[in-house]
């Protein structure tokens, strides 16, 4: 079983993160509409994806917590935080996917970039967002169970493609080589899938076991 107290410690760095995130994500949104940037504004909606999916495991541990506070010993709590981790994997292949695709559909179209300044500064925020949320999670001990680690996977998956979108621009900005950024977002999807593809294993694993 997973310790009480590890799990408080890690329900508290998760719920920091979702409000955050959360946060972040209204600032974006926000400042994109009032500025008619559609790059700043599509990137909070890509964090509200976030909101939600590390909500995802915040309830769970909300839901854990619950049931140990009433003594429901026909729950097992270890159980149902690697159902939301598994669930988080699901997410992350999901993602990937659709950054491939995005990628693919932008190489062909042979679509530019408008501005370079503002896309790179929003990379930036949205790397060091990221950054914090990923220290929060890990914490000093690192991540004690497969829900807690799936949610910093989440965010690292996320600050991965934010330094992939930063080597794209600058390369494309100085250089002038536009497909670098569709191939490094290909790169970073294609690890995030070799992380989700451990983490439905290993929980996948966890959830047959008898």
């Amino acid at each position: 079983m997973t310790n009480k107290i590890e799990q408080s410690a890690q329900e508290k760095r998760t719920a920091f993160v979702v409000i955050f995130t959360f946060c972040m994500m209204l600032a974006e949104i926000i400042v994109g509409l009032t500025s008619y940037s559609m790059a700043l504004f599509a990137d909070g909606v890509h964090m509200g994806s976030h909101v939600l999916v590390i909500g995802l495991n915040w309830g769970a541990y909300v839901l854990v917590r619950r049931l140990n506070s009433k003594d429901a010993t026909q729950y097992d709590g270890d159980k149902i935080l690697n159902l939301s981790a598994f669930t988080s994997g699901i997410f992350l292949v999901l993602m990937a996917v659709f950054i491939i695709t995005e990628a693919i559909e932008r190489l062909t179209s042979g679509s530019t970039i408008i501005n370079y300044e503002f896309a790179l500064g929003t990379a930036f925020v949205g790397l060091i967002a990221n950054t914090i949320s990923a220290s929060v999670l890990h914490g000093h001990h690192g991540t004690t169970d497969y829900n807690s680690h799936a949610a910093y996977l989440h965010v690292l998956s996320d600050a991965l493609t934010e330094i992939g979108a930063i080597i794209g621009l600058v390369c494309a900005m100085f250089w002038s080589i536009t497909w670098i950024d569709s191939a490094v977002a290909v790169t970073s999807a294609i690890v995030v899938l070799r992380w989700a593809k451990r983490l439905l294993w290993d929980t996948g694993r966890a959830l047959t076991k008898k």
